[in-house]
Parts: structure tokens; C-alpha cells; sequence
């Protein structure tokens, strides 16, 4: 297997929120691969946190195990493929399970052959941000159906805030028998910091208040805590999760 051409460090954090009976989101990573992933469950009883724990075990086997595990582009889309088609027939084998799924974000450092290239793979609602020189940018796009109404000029982001609707995803992780992720390609330089988060993080806080604590200069983990313990100060009405992946 290949070595990283850049260094990483990374830090995650997890919690159930204050109104959840459960936590249904999960998050898996390795440093020495390159392969950084949050999913955010949803269906009944335990489902969702079926989905979001098949979907990281899926990921990590495939990208992190293993002789021929590659954090290429087609290596990260065919794991995507096979945690999707896990779900898919979990779900079709066990009537209680039926239309269970998950969101997925993924930040994949290329060792390809190209050093400085960050692949970011997204389902759902669960976004990757990145910060530059200070400066945080949503690299995702959500696939829900007031921010698509909002992206087409049919919804304000206030009216989207507001809507009932908000909480329907378009696009999900096992739900059908076939997916596909969108894919997003940076070059990263020193510095870069990229967060990868649930939407009970993004619910609750807006992205300036997201910005000034990635800005606060602490250790990753520190700056973890300090986001969730935020998201529950300001309702913690779902499961928070975020992970943070610094380039060094």
C-alpha cells in the first residue's frame, strides 16, 4: 500500500443531543489511510443506528483493511457502492428494518499519486466544511429538499429554517438498491482544516458561530467538545457528531 504524501491529524466527537432517546449517528477514521467518515442514521426503533454503523464498517473495510485497500476515487465510490447495497439488503432480509438508511460524509486523502488531493463524498444532509487562512466554506451540498428549493430560488433560507419540511433528505444511503454519491475535489494546503459533521451540529449553529470555533486556535479535540457542547446550549434537538481533519 501506498504512504500519505501529507500529514493529517484528526479528532471526532459524538453525542445523543438533549431530546434523542438514542444516538443513531456514528463516525469511523484512520489517520495512516486517509479516510475520514460521518453518517447520520434514520429510521425506527434501532435502525438508523444499524445503518450508520453498517455504512462505517463498510467504508473502513474496504478503504482501510486489507492488500488492496486504495484511497482512490473508484476504491472510495465502490465502498460507498457496497456499504449502500449492506443496508439495502439488511433492510429487504428483516421487515423491521425495512427503509432504514443513512446520510454519508467522507473526506478521502488521495495516495494515487497526486499528494495534495482531498476527494470529499457526500449523501444526504451531513456536511464537510473547510477553513482557509480563517475563512470557512460548505464544500457539500445537501440533498434535502428545502435546500434544493432554496439552491432552484423557490425557498428563502429563512423560509427553509422554518419549513416543515426540513427534515426530508432526497438523497440516502441504502434506501435503494443503488446510489450515487456527489464528489468534490480540492487541492489542500498547510493549514486547511475540514470539518465533517451531522446536521445536529449545522441545525443548531450557524456557520459564523461554527467559524469563530474553528478559529480559536485549540487542540482538535477541545474544539470538538467545544462544538457539541454549543449545539446542545442551543437546543440539541439531534444527535450531534463533527470530526475534524487538520492538513499539517
Amino acid at each position: 500500500m501506498s504512504i500519505l504524501a501529507i500529514h493529517l491529524k484528526a479528532a471526532a466527537a459524538t453525542d445523543r443531543g438533549r431530546k434523542r432517546p438514542t444516538n443513531q449517528d456514528a463516525f469511523g477514521y484512520s489517520i495512516e489511510h486517509g479516510i475520514f467518515v460521518v453518517c447520520d442514521g434514520m429510521g425506527g426503533a434501532a435502525a438508523g443506528e444499524i445503518a450508520s454503523s453498517l455504512a462505517i464498517d463498510e467504508m473502513m473495510r474496504h478503504l482501510a483493511t486489507g492488500e488492496a485497500a486504495a484511497t482512490t476515487l473508484e476504491a472510495a465510490t465502490d465502498a460507498v457502492n457496497h456499504a449502500n447495497h449492506a443496508i439495502y439488503s439488511r433492510s429487504q432480509s428483516n421487515a423491521k428494518l425495512c427503509g432504514m438508511g443513512t446520510t454519508l460524509v467522507a473526506l478521502i486523502a488521495a495516495n494515487d499519486g497526486d499528494e495534495r488531493r482531498i476527494r470529499i463524498l457526500n449523501i444526504g444532509d451531513s456536511r464537510c466544511y473547510s477553513l482557509r487562512k480563517g475563512h470557512l466554506a460548505q464544500v457539500t451540498l445537501d440533498h434535502s429538499l428545502v435546500e434544493e428549493q432554496v439552491r432552484h430560488g423557490r425557498m428563502t433560507k429563512a423560509e427553509a429554517l422554518r419549513s416543515p419540511l426540513k427534515n426530508v433528505i432526497t438523497r440516502a444511503l441504502g434506501t435503494q438498491s443503488n446510489v450515487t454519491p456527489d464528489v468534490f475535489e480540492l487541492d489542500a494546503e498547510p493549514g486547511d482544516l475540514f470539518l465533517l459533521c451531522s446536521d445536529g451540529l449545522t441545525r443548531e449553529l450557524a456557520d459564523e458561530q461554527i467559524e469563530a470555533q474553528l478559529n480559536g486556535g485549540l487542540p482538535l479535540d477541545e474544539i470538538c467538545g467545544l462544538l457539541v457542547k454549543a449545539a446542545n446550549k442551543a437546543g440539541g434537538h439531534d444527535n450531534i457528531t463533527c470530526l475534524l481533519v487538520r492538513v499539517e
